[in-house]
């Protein structure tokens, strides 16, 4: 990825203009209003309007001469893909202490002295709903949409030269000298603050998406940090001050501006591009709505233009690389073909997955498939731009500033699933995730929620409630393979551990569980329901998820670990395609791992219930993680004979010697029971056997555990093998020595002497009666 620039007083690579009028002075500050139509204010007094489309400019206004432009920000154009009525409207700030309301047609509507001295900056929240301005005198001021003073949230002793809105627009982000300081509107709330810099921190600015904050100074460095004040990327010391800083709208890109010298940089810090242009200091850096160029304001009266290209998407054998704004080439590892691929607009957003490569453009929607590159089906889009997509084998998702659109690979669309408050435009890859028959999206407005959609209607799914955990929620994942009713999704907490939870959910508290700590990133692979992670100092594979609703003293044993200190503190997986899995380290450099391709095979074999097959695979290979993946699987899919095998393998004789004595039991129920015990479910093993009718079998599964006020309860409920439970209870005591306390089993004990003669007599009973019932069924055996 690289920028392509260009200079209105030089006309160069992608961009021609004639007959431009052009700024005299220092240009300040500049600020899109469209994707193709950018603001520039400069010290000459004049605010100017450029048109990329028409290649022309024209003077909006002429500002009086002791006005000196600061700083520009145009008022947010929609919320929730609803355009605001003052969305034609720029905030500008100048040197005479005031702030400026302007129109789009160079109108000033309202000039508010703010400050004394200068206003350094002037920032709308998302919503629009209210303004922040700082100043040289040292105050941070809040201000209402028509410009009434609301609050003064703080006042520095020193000049605040930055200012940025937090994701939720409660908190401001400001500079104060060598320091960054976040503070609530909420009087009274606790303030950060930290050292960020060794020089004067000239620019600031906070991204909405991912949450992490950018800084730069006096110190020549730019810093990359989270919203606790953290350290994430420090860059090395630049020849000159650094002037500007700007984040992308979808947080994935910033650029940093300095003394001729522009540089466009990953989320994590690390550099794509640098370029030298002719420019004096960059003042001030915008990106435009969709992301795909920026424009600065230069101190030598030039507005440089830089649109981002050389982006490249890769799936198995396929390169795409996005060579000009609107052309790709396509190249084919496997017999080195290339293909070109023209379109009509500027390319924004594009995603290679599962045989398919979707790219949208500023009006269109293009969908490839990889065996014929030449006829792709095309749709318009509804509206807004879009900010991410998604891709699953079956369709894919666009998520634009209206809502979010399900399609399917021939252009129809599926569904657009809506939640309260949704906010579109602080989605993505990490906050939403796609499969075959279920989307998942995080809540902003509440991180701890998980709502469920299922694909094909749009409606919440299960019982309509979203899934709750008891911490903020970092990235979410859901599984690719398998049936509806087994869908799982993987997530990190705040806390940086994994769990895993069944997006099914009927009423019942969900069954939400850690099967890792410390986990940095995670991806599930495209194939089969394996998934891997950067865990501390080790990457892990968790061959078999599942495991551990199943068994999960095995789930250690299904884990394939490898050293992963050669991939720095904040790698992240990139892909994970077949037995290949790709991870960007935190310098940018990629790494590719290969894994094992058995245990795909063996999810493969048992999908298809090929279990002959499985085992012999098995055997093939010999693998202890292969033998305790088989185990857990076959106890899953109730094929206890296969199990057998696969826990005899791996030495676990007391699983071999319950699943031989869950065969040799009379009726269906009882094993299906015994077989929902072994995977660690004893509630639902006690509700069938009620349900069944078989009242002796649930209490004896009570007193094998030794839950022995539930035996009792269930005894006394029924009105039958009270003595039963009071004769085990009463062995169990005197074999540790120890004397009935319990009120309740003293209670019924009083006056009963233990026959444990009569006791085997109606066990023995119960069990006859048992085998007569399974005789009579039409299923015998299971």
């Amino acid at each position: 990825m690289r920028l392509k620039t260009s200079l209105l007083k030089e006309p160069k690579h992608i961009l021609l203009f004639l007959n431009l009028n052009k700024h005299k002075e220092l240009v300040s500050c500049v600020g899109w209003t469209t994707a193709d139509k950018l603001y520039s204010c400069s010290d000459d007094h004049q605010v100017m309007k450029w048109n990329l489309l028409t290649s022309e400019t024209t003077q909006v206004v002429k500002l009086p001469d002791d006005i000196y432009p600061i700083d520009l920000h145009w008022f947010p154009r929609g919320i929730g893909g609803k355009k605001q009525s003052q969305a034609e409207s720029f905030v500008l700030t100048s040197s005479d202490g005031k702030f400026h309301l302007i129109s789009n047609l160079g109108r000033v509507e309202k000039s508010v002295e703010a400050h004394c001295g200068a206003v350094l900056a002037g920032r709308w929240n998302y919503e629009g709903t209210a303004l922040v301005t700082v100043g040289e005198d040292g105050q941070v001021k809040i201000w209402s949409r028509t410009g009434m003073l609301r609050s003064t949230l703080a006042q520095q002793g020193t000049p605040v030269y930055s200012v940025a809105w937090g994701p939720d627009s409660e908190k401001v982000l400001y500079t104060s000298g060598k320091h960054l300081i976040i503070k609530p509107l909420q009087p009274n709330a606790e303030v950060l603050q930290w050292k960020a810099h060794d020089g004067l921190i000239l620019k600031t600015d906070w991204n909405s998406v991912n949450d992490l904050i950018i800084s730069a100074g006096e110190d020549c460095k730019y810093k990359v940090w989270d919203s606790y004040g953290r350290l994430l990327y420090s860059s090395q010391p630049h020849e000159y001050p650094i002037t500007s800083v700007a984040w992308a709208a979808d947080g994935e890109l910033f650029a940093v501006g300095s003394f001729h010298t522009l540089r466009l940089c990953d989320k994590t810090g690390w550099s794509y591009a640098l370029e030298k242009p002719n420019t004096g200091s960059i003042f001030n850096i915008a990106w435009s709505v969709d992301g795909t160029q920026l424009a600065g304001a230069c101190g030598n009266g030039h507005v440089i233009f830089a649109h981002v290209v050389e982006q490249r998407w890769e799936w198995k054998n396929f390169e795409i690389t996005l060579i000009k704004r609107r052309t790709m080439q396509v190249h084919n590892a496997i017999n080195d073909a290339v293909d070109l691929l023209e379109f009509r607009d500027r390319v924004i957003k594009a995603s290679l997955n599962y045989g398919h490569l979707v790219v949208s453009t500023s009006l269109q929607c293009y969908v490839f498939s990889t065996k014929n590159w030449n006829t792709p089906l095309i749709f318009d889009l509804k509206e807004g731009t879009v900010s991410l997509i998604l891709q699953a084998e079956r369709h894919f998702l666009l998520v634009d500033g209206g809502g979010l659109y399900l399609y399917s690979y021939e252009g129809r669309l599926i569904s657009s699933p809506k939640f309260p408050g949704m906010r579109t435009d602080v989605l993505n890859a990490q906050t939403v995730s796609l499969s075959n028959d279920t989307l998942v999206v995080k809540d902003k407005a509440d991180e701890k929620v998980i709502y469920i959609f299922e694909a094909s209607s749009g409606k919440p799914l299960g019982d309509g409630k979203p899934l709750t955990h008891k911490t903020e929620i970092v990235e979410i994942a859901l599984d690719q393979k398998g049936l509806t009713s087994e869908r799982k999704i993987a997530f990190i907490d705040k806390n940086r551990d994994l769990y895993i939870t069944s997006v099914k959910r009927f009423g019942k508290e969900q069954k939400i569980v850690k099967i890792g700590a410390m986990v940095q990133t995670l991806a599930w692979n495209d194939t089969s329901n394996i998934l891997c992670g950067i865990q501390d100092t080790h990457f892990t594979v968790w061959y078999y998820p599942n495991t551990v609703y199943v068994d999960k003293d095995l789930l250690p044993k299904t884990l394939y670990e490898k050293d992963a200190s050669e991939f720095s503190k904040n790698s992240q997986i990139v892909h994970f395609v077949g037995n290949q899995v790709t991870i960007r380290r935190a310098d940018g450099s990629l790494i590719h791992l290969s894994i094992s391709p058995y245990p795909a095979i063996l999810h493969e074999y048992v999908s298809s219930s090929k279990w002959d097959d499985a085992v012999r695979l098995c055997r093939f290979v010999k693998d202890q993680t292969m033998w305790a993946c088989l185990a857990a699987m076959a106890v899953a899919n109730k094929e206890m004979a296969t199990a057998e095998i696969a826990y005899a393998s791996i030495g676990e004789l007391e699983k071999v010697q319950y699943i031989s004595s869950i065969k040799d039991l009379p009726s269906k129920e009882s094993r299906m029971a015994h077989i929902l015990l072994l995977n660690g479910n004893t509630q639902e093993a006690e509700t069938l056997l009620l349900q069944r009718g078989l009242i002796y079998q649930a209490i004896q599964v009570n007193i094998n555990l030794y839950n022995w006020d539930r035996a009792l309860e269930l005894a006394v409920k029924h009105k039958t093998h009270v003595d039963t439970v009071l004769a085990y209870r009463q062995k169990f005591l005197e074999d540790f020595g120890k004397k009935e306390t319990n009120k309740r089993f003293l209670q019924y004990a009083e006056g009963l002497e233990v026959d444990w003669n009569k006791i085997k007599a109606k066990i023995e009973m119960e069990i006859a009666k048992e085998r007569e019932r399974a005789a009579a069924s039409p299923a015998v055996r299971a």
